[in-house]
């Protein structure tokens, strides 16, 4: 048995864990899962990585964090804070030490494939949210129809001091690190994976034969590889 904290990404919730929950409970693993501020206009990094040691405080020392997208940004920063087993990053960003990821987003434009534009709006108090007509042919592109109309109902509010915010982190954590990305990512561009993680990272990314979303697309595949 293995047990695993799953950090959403962007304008998610811990929701978006559902199936892959379901799926590795049945396969005899344990889950945390956590809801982040992302509709806290102060909250940045470190505000995340202590709602989710906050969330996996009934875990043991054999935690194996899990981080999509933007938790690219977070999960290097809980295994700071508590003892993890492993880091897996899920079609996900990389912090770099001393710059925002504003900078690292300008200095390698390859990153994304696909950006917010004409998909996003602005709420009354500031914060960022999709239309959930775009999302569903960005984020959730290769998921069914009936999942993808789903998922793309209940994204939250963004806020994004986390990317503005020079990374809180001051040195990466010595633990073992996984990559997993789609190969049919339309955000997260794979070949800048590809290209980037073995040097971050210092391991060659699993390939998945999935999208943006595959918890959602791929449970089953995204488990494999968790198990592996």
């Amino acid at each position: 048995m293995t047990t695993f904290g799953l950090v959403h990404g962007a304008y998610h919730g811990a929701w978006c864990w559902e199936p892959l929950t379901d799926e590795l409970v049945r396969r005899g693993h344990r889950v945390f899962t956590v809801d982040l501020p992302t509709e806290d206009s102060s909250a940045g990094a470190q505000a995340y990585a202590a709602s989710a040691v906050e969330a996996f405080a009934g875990a043991d020392a054999d935690l194996v964090v899990v981080g999509h997208s933007l938790a690219g940004l977070t999960i290097p920063l809980i295994a700071t804070a508590r003892p993890v087993s492993r880091l897996v990053f899920v079609c996900a960003m990389l912090p770099r030490v001393g710059r925002t990821q504003d900078d690292v987003i300008g200095s390698e434009p390859d990153m994304f494939l696909m950006g917010p534009e004409g998909g996003v709006y602005e709420s009354a108090d500031g914060a960022a949210h999709w239309y959930p007509e775009a999302a569903a042919r960005s984020f959730f592109a290769d998921c069914t129809h009936d999942v993808a109309k789903w998922a793309a109902a209940r994204l939250r509010g963004q806020f994004w001091n986390i990317t503005q915010e020079v990374s809180p982190l001051l040195d990466w954590p010595e633990v073992p690190y996984s990559y997993v990305l789609g190969a049919a990512d339309p955000i997260i561009n794979p070949a800048w994976s590809r290209r980037v993680v073995p040097s971050i990272l210092g391991v060659e990314p699993i390939e998945l034969a999935a999208g943006h979303s595959p918890f959602l697309s791929a449970t089953a595949a995204l488990a494999d590889a968790l198990e592996g």
